[in-house]
Order: structure tokens, then C-alpha cells, then sequence
């Protein structure tokens, strides 16, 4: 796995903020809508066709500055960066444990003493380089909302139900053939606070581990025909269709599991032209710097 900066965790996306207690009384109606966002989003798709038929070349990752997007001039480096002594970093990087990921830990619907709520998935796939070779031994971890579009997370108070029998966390170690498999449930979708009623669509985020803390990168994954794709500014960070369809499974049947789950099938490619867009390449060409 290519050398990656270990990226954070989106807070003010992947766990949405509480809701206000008064979210059913009159809104503001100078809070921007999204059919103001949905404006932006499509002259910049529109400026970005044009530029393609006048001979620029594909934009396969997401703009740094994508303005329908309102926090994303937080999300990258402005100042110039610093290298860091790689001994320091060890010292504040997440820890595995003392002992090795279970089979189990990559079934999300086993981990309660009942069985969570929702649409039961299978999400399998492999993980692979620029040149579709498998890269096995890979520690790869998801998180995800449950079938409400609820996260367990205390910052995560929008009025859905929470689900006991859900915490929404797994892991696995590729296989020799780069392949991972996750039985979970299908999230939900859920408001956050972009502009009025923003809604991201449904998906899982993926962590990945390579031979050392500091070679971590993290994607989202998303499920096919969702109808929120072109109102989310997400999603949407990524002018062209070709790279943003890398981003979204497909429907195995192959996969699916008679009178239990539905099968979807994702693989993850790291290097190269086709590669999945990662949220460290939001930090932009210096990230394999800082």
C-alpha cells in the first residue's frame, strides 16, 4: 500500500450536530436551500462539461475548494507544512490491540445480545494496486449510521431512533487475494448542517491500513441509484461522473444470500488513473508530505 498521511475523521459530516429542539417551528427563510446548493452544483458541473469539450483534462479527484460545499475551504492545507518525526507520530497513532481481528469482528449484526434493525447487506470486495494486483494482509475498518441514519455518537442527536443492537463498527484483514467481506446493515441516510435540509446519502466509510499507523487512507462507499446523489455537495466535490461512479457499489446477486441478505460488491483500487478517491487527497498533492 502507498505511503498515505493518517487522515481524520470527518466530524462535522460523518456524525451530524444535534438538532435544534425547535426543528418543527417556522424556518428561517434566509437559511440557504437546496435549491440554492443544487444551482451551484449544476453551473459547476455545467462550467466543468464545457471545459472537457474545449479539450482540459478529467478532474478523476475532488476540487479542494468546492463552494457548494461550505466547510470545504477547512479541509486542506493553507499554511505551508512541516515534516513530522515519524517516532512521534507512533506515540499518537490508534493502537490494534493485543491480540488479532477476529473472524467475527466483520459481522456488524453479531455483536449484541439481539439482532439490530434494518436491511441486512453484504458488502465484499478486493482491495487491489494500479495494476489490479491484490493487496493482502491489509487491516480495513467501517463505520457507518444505523437503518435510521443514526450514528452512536454523542454528537449525534437528530431525532432518529438509536438502535441497541447496533454500534456500527467492523474490521477485517484482506486475504491472500486482496478480498475483504462485511455483513452489516443497510445505513440510513441523515440531515446535516450544510444548508437547509441537507441530507447526505447512504454509505459506509472505510478505513484501510497499510504496513505502518501512518499509511492509513479513508473513502466512503455508497449504494447505487441513491436519489440524493446530485443534491450532495460530497459527492458531488468530484466533477467528473466516471471517478464519482468508482465511489458506488454494485448489486451482486452473486453475492446475495437466499432469505438473508442482499449482496453489493466494491472493490478498492489504491494506485493509478482508476484509483478510489480517498479524503486524504482532499489535502491535495502535498498530503504525502505532511
Amino acid at each position: 500500500m502507498p505511503e498515505e498521511t493518517n487522515a481524520q475523521l470527518d466530524t462535522d459530516e460523518s456524525v451530524p450536530p444535534a438538532e435544534p429542539k425547535a426543528a418543527h417551528m417556522p424556518l428561517d427563510r434566509a437559511i440557504e436551500t437546496q435549491a440554492d446548493l443544487s444551482a451551484e452544483i449544476n453551473a459547476l458541473g455545467e462550467a466543468y462539461a464545457r471545459a472537457l469539450k474545449e479539450g482540459s483534462p478529467a478532474e478523476t479527484q475532488p476540487r479542494l475548494d468546492y463552494p457548494p460545499y461550505r466547510s470545504s475551504i477547512l479541509r486542506h492545507p493553507t499554511k505551508s507544512l512541516h515534516h513530522a518525526d515519524p517516532e512521534t507520530i507512533e506515540l499518537y497513532s490508534p493502537a490494534f490491540g493485543h491480540q488479532d481481528v477476529h473472524a467475527l469482528e466483520s459481522d456488524l449484526t453479531i455483536q449484541h445480545n439481539g439482532e439490530p434493525q434494518g436491511e441486512r447487506i453484504i458488502v465484499a470486495g478486493r482491495v487491489l494496486d494500479g495494476n489490479g494486483r491484490p493487496v493482502a494482509g491489509q487491516l480495513v475498518e467501517i463505520w457507518q449510521a444505523n437503518s435510521s441514519g443514526r450514528y452512536i455518537h454523542k454528537r449525534d442527536q437528530h431525532p432518529a431512533p438509536i438502535d441497541p443492537n447496533f454500534t456500527g463498527i467492523g474490521r477485517c484483514i484482506t486475504g491472500p487475494d486482496g478480498s475483504y467481506r462485511f455483513t452489516t446493515i443497510k445505513p440510513g441516510a441523515y440531515p446535516w448542517k450544510n444548508h437547509l435540509n441537507a441530507w447526505r446519502p447512504a454509505h459506509i466509510h472505510f478505513s484501510l491500513f497499510g504496513t505502518e499507523f501512518t499509511q492509513r487512507i479513508i473513502t466512503q462507499m455508497y449504494f447505487p441509484g441513491d436519489q440524493l446523489f446530485p443534491l450532495d455537495p460530497i459527492y458531488q466535490t468530484i466533477v467528473d461522473q466516471d471517478a464519482r461512479d468508482r465511489l458506488v457499489a454494485t448489486y451482486d446477486h452473486s453475492l446475495t444470500e437466499p432469505e438473508w441478505a442482499l449482496g453489493y460488491n466494491w472493490d478498492i483500487v489504491l494506485t493509478g488513473p482508476k484509483r478510489t478517491w480517498t479524503e486524504n487527497e482532499a489535502l491535495g498533492a502535498e498530503s504525502d508530505e505532511e
